[in-house]
């Protein structure tokens, strides 16, 4: 909630008149108990075999920021940057790492996997808008090209939907394989002379094994979403908020946002959470830890 809003709470539901600046201090207090088990999970993203990302809109003061989600299967890390750009990539996973990210098609992305040699599966939702978009387009052989490859997507779905059917693994990877194979043919193949299908089938010429690499990778999802939930919450909390006024609220957005999905990750009690964090910061004591018991 906003400040205004926390006040109000106070005055109408408990009685308690509260200034601004006793809450500035409150949530300064509650920021610092987070940053050591917040640190902690930055420095996890690095070792990750699988991640998905996604980014963001952040306001400040009528500056454009950005607010970068990084999901792995047990906890998510928020940070907001004043960058879109791979540099924050760089920052954050390293110029070696070494796992899978999950993303969209943005160019931050493409620049990351071509400076480092990073293994990238691009979100297959978002690839199916843009076939969709060339089937409503009014050009017509567009209008083809994009149901073919409709078409060729829906089969390939199929495939994984009835993936229990298979008579063993290897079939099911033969028939993936093989619709994998048509959809590639007529994306590079049947393309007509207009701009927006040279656009697409560019794509498959020179990123098809990133568009397909859950196929021949264990535990990759095909698509974006995981991060795409993740980072929704945090949408909605700048709509009510209208963002942050200082370094100080971006860094309590990005821990308290951190704790809230972590914890609802791993089944904890955010509230005995923050209790935990806030006790050991007033006692100089360690913090509790937001990492994944893996034992």
């Amino acid at each position: 909630m906003s400040f205004s809003t926390i006040r109000k709470y106070f005055r109408d539901v408990l009685g308690v008149q509260i200034s601004r600046g006793m809450l500035r201090k409150l949530v300064a207090k509650v920021t610092a108990s987070l940053a050591d088990p917040y640190e902690a999970l930055c420095a996890m993203l690095a070792f990750e075999e699988r991640l998905n990302v996604d980014e963001t809109g952040h306001k400040e003061n009528g500056r454009r920021l950005w607010t970068w989600c990084f999901r792995a299967y047990l906890y998510t890390v928020y940070k907001i940057s004043p960058s879109r750009g791979s540099e924050v990539l760089v920052e954050t996973l390293g110029e070696e790492f070494n796992g899978i990210l999950g993303c969209d098609y943005f160019s931050a992305y493409h620049k990351y996997m071509r400076d480092f040699d990073v293994l990238l599966q691009f979100c297959l939702a978002h690839l199916i808008r843009d076939v969709k978009f060339l089937v409503e387009h009014p050009y017509k052989q567009n209008k083809v090209y994009g149901q073919l490859l409709l078409d060729d997507l829906r089969r390939l779905f199929a495939v994984i939907h009835r993936r229990d059917t298979y008579a063993s693994p290897e079939n099911f990877q033969r028939a993936l394989e093989a619709a994998r194979a048509q959809l590639v043919w007529d994306a590079t193949r049947r393309a007509p002379r207009s701009r927006e299908a040279f656009n697409l089938a560019k794509r498959f010429r020179e990123n098809a094994d990133s568009y397909f690499r859950f196929i021949t990778e264990p535990n990759v999802e095909p698509t974006n979403n995981l991060a795409e939930q993740a980072i929704r919450f945090v949408a909605i909390h700048r709509r009510i908020t209208q963002g942050t006024r200082s370094e100080d609220g971006r860094r309590w957005c990005e821990r308290i946002w951190t704790v809230i999905q972590t914890c609802s990750q791993q089944s904890r009690s955010v509230f005995e959470f923050l209790c935990a964090a806030v006790t050991a910061h007033f006692r100089s004591e360690e913090a509790p830890s937001l990492l994944p018991d893996t034992s």
